[in-house]
């Protein structure tokens, strides 16, 4: 019955049909099959989204939009610029750093790469051919789902159940995060370099620093408030949402004063959209989940996996090298929905630490968002900037192959992981 389900989803979705759809479609073909009651798949769907947590998601979204609109990103910009100088890279240094920030808000990495790609292309094509700033953008953006807040990790704990916690995994993203950050710089130095792009930006100086600090001090102490509360404990992932809104609106309409009451249908409209897919996703994929349920895959998997081995190491790795390959073909909020409750509680019984695995779960779909062929943050950047995705695919394989490389650091130094989260009480 599951593989009559899987079948289906991937024919539909390799039609071209929206993966929400084929999902639901499929589930919808396995219920008619078996006469289940129809009302079944509105409940589950239904079931699935009235979750207070994951009300944080449109609200991060909401947050992001809000920034962009209120010309924020521009002040961010300036300042990463000021701190870069005049360096091999500089631009593309000056793009990763602005997805590092706007990563501590938005949380999302499509919301990321349309900020980005609009505020920094049109300044990467004066330095780097096309193809490269898009994919510069792409490897910037990816950052928005591991750097907290993350609206994957909010995901991933609301599937896992009370084995993991949001703020837990928002923690342990901080120093893989910066890790990243730092190797995709050094990656755009060595390329710049080795291509012979032109030097960019001014000298460093503590004066003009000073001035873009006092520009973008406001900003920049978003995450702070926000992700602090979170880890804090003064409120709950929703609520710090809710509070990243009201700091946006109130940075929007009382500091860049860039943003107006007439401008708010069109900001409330765009991360409607935006979270009405995440949303469709989530609660069509729920319904695949319950056929899997029903058919007693998640008990028939962990008895076949336990069959083939009894060592954690072993059953880690084989998960890590199943979710490279979803990650290629399957959007990553409907993996998590899939998967998540298949895996995580099959993790626990081999005595795997339930953060630590978690992290590595949603750490590898996200990177599956830049690998082909549903990619979705190529698709993103070739609407944005008019390339040809396999002109931005080719370009991007060296910001890909380092991801994998911290993937696999993780895996076998799981303290990268853990450290932080357990100093923090988690």
């Amino acid at each position: 019955m599951s593989l009559i389900a899987i079948v289906c989803f991937f024919t539909l979705a390799f039609l071209g049909m929206p993966l929400s759809f084929a999902l639901g479609l499929a589930s919808l073909l396995i219920l008619v099959l078996v006469d289940f009651e129809m009302v079944v798949l509105a409940q589950r769907m239904m079931y699935a989204v009235d979750n207070f947590p994951l009300m944080a998601i449109p609200l991060f979204i909401l947050a992001g939009e809000i920034m962009v609109k209120a010309e924020m990103m521009e002040r961010l910009v300036s300042f990463s610029n000021s701190l870069v100088g005049q360096v091999h890279g500089g631009l593309a240094h000056v793009a990763i750093l602005s997805g590092m920030i706007l990563a501590a808000v938005s949380g999302a990495a499509v919301a990321c790469a349309s900020a980005l790609g609009s505020a920094l292309i049109p300044s990467l094509q004066k330095h780097y051919p096309k193809p490269y700033s898009s994919a510069v953008i792409a490897a910037a953006a990816n950052l928005g789902p591991i750097i907290p807040p993350s609206n994957a990790m909010i995901v991933y704990a609301l599937m896992a159940g009370s084995s993991v916690s949001v703020g837990a995994l928002f923690i342990a993203g901080l120093i893989p995060g910066l890790i990243l950050t730092l190797g995709f710089m050094a990656i755009a130095s060595y390329i710049s370099w080795r291509r012979g792009y032109v030097l960019s930006g001014d000298p460093v100086s503590f004066s003009n620093v000073w001035h873009h600090f006092k520009r973008a001090g406001l900003i920049i102490s978003m995450p702070i408030v926000v992700v602090g509360g979170i880890v804090g404990g003064v409120f709950t992932a929703t609520e710090g949402a809710a509070i990243a809104v009201l700091y946006a609106s109130i940075i929007g309409f009382g500091v860049t004063r860039k943003i107006t009451l007439n401008d708010l249908p069109e900001v409330l409209f765009r991360s409607a959209v935006t979270a009405s897919m995440v949303g469709a996703l989530i609660a069509f994929a729920a319904t695949i989940t319950f056929v899997f349920t029903i058919d007693m895959v998640p008990l028939r998997l962990s008895q076949w996996i336990q069959t083939l081995t009894q060592d954690p190491m072993v059953f880690l790795v084989l998960v890590m090298m199943l979710l490279v390959l979803v990650g290629m073909v399957l959007e990553s909020n409907a993996a998590y929905i899939m998967l998540v409750p298949i895996f995580a509680p099959i993790a626990v019984s081999y005595g795997l630490d339930p953060l630590w695995f978690g992290f590595l779960f949603m750490f590898n779909l996200v990177i599956g968002m830049m690998t082909p062929p549903v990619g979705v943050l190529f698709f993103v950047m070739s609407g944005v900037t008019g390339e040809r995705i396999e002109r931005i695919i080719s370009e991007s394989w060296g910001y890909v192959t380092f991801q994998f490389a911290v993937l696999g650091l993780c895996v076998l130094f799981p303290s990268l992981v853990t450290w932080l989260p357990r100093q923090l009480g988690f």
